[in-house]
């Protein structure tokens, strides 16, 4: 179990980086992806901010992976599933769009990214 937890942390921090370097980089261009010029209007301030928060919550998942204590792994995601669980229920409220192709792919990657830290929380809170 601990090495599943680590794996997620570890996955998730990759992609809370990526994300929050694009994000805060080339917000311009993220708008641009299929569902998420869904609701208008684009901005700049708006997404350069969220990047800056979004790399925050990378080093704190990155700190929990290196560190791996149960409070910091706990800490971490938590962290993380107060974002995506508001995340998820926004857009599956607003799953109309581009087509139902984009939807169910939006619907499934969003219930996943609340799911997998949801069962390592899970796993954390057990490890000693």
């Amino acid at each position: 179990m601990r090495g599943y937890v680590r794996s997620v942390l570890v996955i998730f921090a990759a992609y809370q980086l990526v994300l929050g370097v694009w994000l805060t980089f080339f917000p311009a261009s993220f708008y641009e992806l299929p569902t998420v010029d869904w609701t208008p209007p684009y901005g700049e301030h708006l997404f350069r901010d969220f990047g800056g928060a979004t790399l925050g919550l990378a080093i704190v998942l990155i700190a929990a992976a290196v560190r791996f204590d149960r409070l910091l792994t706990v800490v971490a995601l938590l962290a993380y599933l107060a974002f995506a669980v508001p995340h998820l229920v926004f857009h599956l409220g607003h799953l109309e769009g581009d087509s139902p192709g984009w939807s169910s792919l939006l619907a499934v990657v969003t219930t996943l990214s609340v799911l997998v830290p949801l069962s390592a929380l899970a796993a954390a809170r057990r490890m000693t």
